[in-house]
């Protein structure tokens, strides 16, 4: 609270994942061992890249001012570590409209053509499944069902709240 006391109300709310396939996990593994059998190698890794991104994120602007952050660790059910992190920004770098929502967020495959590195980083790490009908025992289904009511519908319209009120972007 005294951090919202001084600089405000925070602009972006980050999760940052530990993967267990991360190179730099995989490569001290010896012989028969997982991930999961060398928890301070996570834990190592994890950190190491945590304070990379946030050397990105503060010293080099990647969301613009960073004026004050917090962060948390906590550990999911594979004990695997992930960060929440809240970024105050300042007046200029804030967030406003649509289109500073387009320069950090999209929810579009890369095009493999221009960019077939980022599509396989993306399709591989970033897309859910496979699950539904082909796969019912996955974590995301609970009585043949998709527990969070995925799919969602695609919307063409983003909505975006400022101030309790929603303003509706076209995309």
């Amino acid at each position: 609270m005294a951090m919202i006391h001084k600089f405000g109300k925070p602009d972006l709310f980050l999760t940052f994942t530990c993967n267990p396939s991360w190179s730099e996990i995989l490569n001290c593994m010896d012989g028969v061992q997982r991930p999961e059998d060398r928890p301070d190698v996570i834990a190592h890794v994890f950190n190491m890249k945590l304070k990379e991104l946030l050397e990105d994120i503060c010293k080099h602007g990647i969301f613009g001012t960073v004026l004050a952050y917090i962060y948390v660790i906590e550990f999911q059910k594979r004990s695997l570590p992930h960060a929440h992190i809240l970024l105050t920004l300042d007046s200029e770098s804030k967030i406003r409209t649509k289109d500073d929502i387009d320069k950090f967020v999209s929810a579009e495959l890369p095009d493999p053509c221009t960019d077939l590195r980022l599509f396989q980083i993306v399709t591989k790490c970033m897309v859910h499944g496979p699950c539904g009908t082909i796969n019912i025992n996955s974590p995301c289904m609970r009585y043949a069902q998709y527990r969070k009511s995925f799919p969602k519908q695609f919307m063409l319209m983003g909505t975006l709240f400022i101030a309790e009120e929603p303003l509706n972007l076209s995309k």
